[in-house]
């Protein structure tokens, strides 16, 4: 079981890492691009115009990426008082709880969002080109991602580990 185990954990790790590249790539074109545009528009008095597009298809990336980061890392927002009170056992019940509906919800978005997906093959943007599709498979990626994570989690649960946050910084509020 404990190989088993590695492998749903390096599953998630390398979720975490296609999060972090996909953060950090959306970020830096996003940054580029607003920052040659500003330089070009007060330097010679015309920008790019498919910098006011960009974010439409990147920054659902960005967000997505962000999730899927947080979902891996189970840093997500969450009140955990009630599991922190709990013994061991009422814990990792609870927490099963929780990680199956977490599954049911992401697939329940994947699929009422199918229609969304569709019309959005028929929409493009008109200075980049780009089918508006590129922009809503975020959504794929990023509930995906989570429902593969709470599996992955349900497995690491069973498995006798633990899911839970437990570092004490990451519940305040400051």
């Amino acid at each position: 079981m404990r190989p088993f185990l590695r492998l749903a954990q390096g599953v998630i790790d390398l979720l975490e890492w296609s999060g972090k590249l996909i953060a950090a790539g959306t970020l830096s074109v996003l940054f580029v691009a607003l920052l040659t545009n500003v330089i070009l528009r007060y330097g010679a008095g015309k920008g790019i115009p498919w910098a006011y597009e960009i974010h439409a298809i990147l920054l659902p990336w960005l967000v997505a990426g962000g999730i899927v980061i947080a979902t891996a890392r189970s840093r997500n927002i969450a009140i955990t008082l009630l599991p922190e009170l709990a013994g061991a056992r009422v814990r990792r019940a609870f927490m099963l709880f929780v990680e199956a509906a977490i599954i049911v919800i992401s697939i329940s978005v994947l699929w009422s969002s199918q229609p969304i997906l569709r019309a959005s093959t028929f929409q493009t943007l008109s200075t980049l080109g780009v089918k508006a599709i590129w922009g809503y498979s975020s959504m794929v990626y990023s509930f995906g991602a989570m429902a593969i994570i709470a599996a992955l989690d349900i497995v690491l649960l069973l498995g006798g580990k633990s899911v839970m946050d437990d570092d004490p910084a990451h519940a305040s509020l400051s």
